[in-house]
Parts: structure tokens; sequence; C-alpha cells
């Protein structure tokens, strides 16, 4: 019998090197699903909205939820042992609640639906902060986002794995041996 993927999430803040860490793991060949909110802000900046989720927060967070129930669906076919997510379902719902926004119930149930196996997080780092055109966040508004994505995990019933600072070779090997000293 086959076991389904141990599915894990990259958590935190904006910028502070889960994608990096993501780029380099799927250049070792591990599968990988890219951050959604690139994607849907650069589609809508190509219609002329510059920020969707500052203009229309709740259509840019249900394109987001869309994109990552498909994101996880797909990785229940995966035939790799470890699939890896720039983010998980719940991440929507912890901006939403950032920015004291209202949602339908359909956020938390498909954020309870959904489970993941692993959650590691990545603290703000004012070393590697940068802003570029789809992200906008200060240093300091990362910090407190951050909390609100470990608050909503934590909430949810997650076990948060933190990644302590270094460098990237460092970052990723701390992950592949904290999975690799846990997979049965």
């Amino acid at each position: 019998m086959l076991k389904k993927p141990l599915k894990i999430v990259l958590i935190g803040g904006p910028a502070t090197g889960k994608t990096t860490v993501l780029e380099a793991l799927k250049g070792e060949n591990f599968h990988c699903f890219e951050e959604i909110s690139r994607e849907v802000t650069l589609k809508s900046q190509k219609k002329g909205i510059e920020q969707l989720f500052l203009s229309e927060p709740l259509l840019f967070s249900e394109m987001l939820l869309e994109g990552r129930e498909k994101q996880y669906l797909e990785a229940e076919k995966s035939l790799n042992r470890f699939v890896f997510f720039d983010r998980g379902i719940p991440d929507v719902k912890a901006y939403l609640d950032y920015f004291k926004l209202n949602y339908p119930k359909t956020f938390l149930k498909k954020c309870q639906f959904y489970s993941y196996d692993y959650i590691f997080h990545f603290s703000p780092w004012e070393k590697i902060h940068m802003n570029d055109n789809e992200r906008y966040e200060s240093f300091e508004e990362s910090i407190i986002i951050d909390q609100y994505i470990k608050k909503t995990y934590t909430d949810l019933g997650y076990k948060i794995i933190n990644v302590p600072f270094g460098k990237l070779e460092e970052r990723c090997q701390f992950i592949l041996n904290f999975l690799s000293s846990n997979y049965e």
C-alpha cells in the first residue's frame, strides 16, 4: 500500500526566506508548490489593479484559497515522500485576521478540513527583508503578520518547528534532517 506524501508547509511573515528555501528544495528535485499570491497579484496588475489584496481583499483571498486548495489536492496524488508548500491554506485566514476583515465561515472550515503534516516557521529577519513588486510590507508589518500566522496555525492544533537563521544550505539541511529523523 502506498503512503500518502507528507505535506510540509513553510510559514512566516513576508520576506523571511521561505521562497528561497523552497526554490533550493525544488532544485534538489523535491515536489514543491510555489506561493500563489504572487501569481494572483501579477495577473491583477496586468488588468491594471496594482494591489488586489488592498483594493479587494476578500476576492484576493478567495482566489488564494482556491489556488491553495488545488495545490493540496494535487499534492495528495504525488508519488514523492515529501511535498513542500510555500504557505498553506491557514495563511489566508491569518492575513484576513491581520487586516481585521470579516469573511465567510468557509475559510475556517477549509483550514480545518485540509491538514498538513509538518509546519516549518521562518521568523522575520531584518537582514534579509526586502520589498519588491509584489511584496510591499515593511519589516515591522512582517513581524505583526508573522504573529497572526503563528497564532492561526497554533489555534488549529499544529506544532510549529522554528527554522533557525543561517545560510540557505543550513536552513534546508535543518528541515531535511528534521524530516529524516521523524519520518516513519
